[in-house]
């Protein structure tokens, strides 16, 4: 950091002395930033609708699933570009409610999706429940996948 601050007041001392040299560079400079800061924002941009046309349902399904893996996930791909990696957080609500009842620590569970999958694709998986505050029957509650993290192919 110390060595950014005086990166930043050496520049400034240049331009403040120097103009008609330091002016055209620092333009570039600039320029250069904004690209690189412009094509940043438009990939998020395109990340975030791209996970926003993913159909994620999860349902507690304990006839359909294994014991230990009571939770089915269906997950289908309508963008028109293959699914190369998604991650995920399960919240847990009460039906009405808007509070997580998962016990979300640093150490809680992230999930991992189906690796690709192609546009149009369908994948499902049985996953374990997440650690529930005391008091809550997984029965009862309605499951969301939350803080999408994917890549896509180009």
């Amino acid at each position: 950091m110390f060595i950014g601050i005086l990166l930043i007041l050496t520049w400034l001392i240049l331009l403040l002395r120097y103009p008609a040299k330091a002016l055209p560079v620092s333009l570039a400079a600039a320029v250069g930033l904004g690209a690189v800061a412009a094509i940043v924002i438009w990939q998020d941009s395109r990340e975030t609708r791209q996970l926003e046309h993913l159909d994620i349902r999860l349902s507690y399904d304990p006839q359909g699933c294994p014991a230990d893996r009571p939770l089915q996930v269906s997950i289908t791909n309508t963008n028109p570009v293959t699914l190369q990696e998604l991650r995920w957080r399960i919240a847990a609500y009460a039906p009405g409610d808007s509070v997580n009842l998962t016990d979300n620590t640093y150490a809680s569970a992230r999930y991992r999706g189906p690796g690709e999958l192609q546009a149009k694709g369908t994948w499902q998986d049985c996953l374990p429940v997440p650690a529930l505050r005391n008091g809550y029957r997984p029965q009862t509650l309605e499951f969301r996948a939350e803080h999408l993290q994917g890549s896509f192919s180009d």
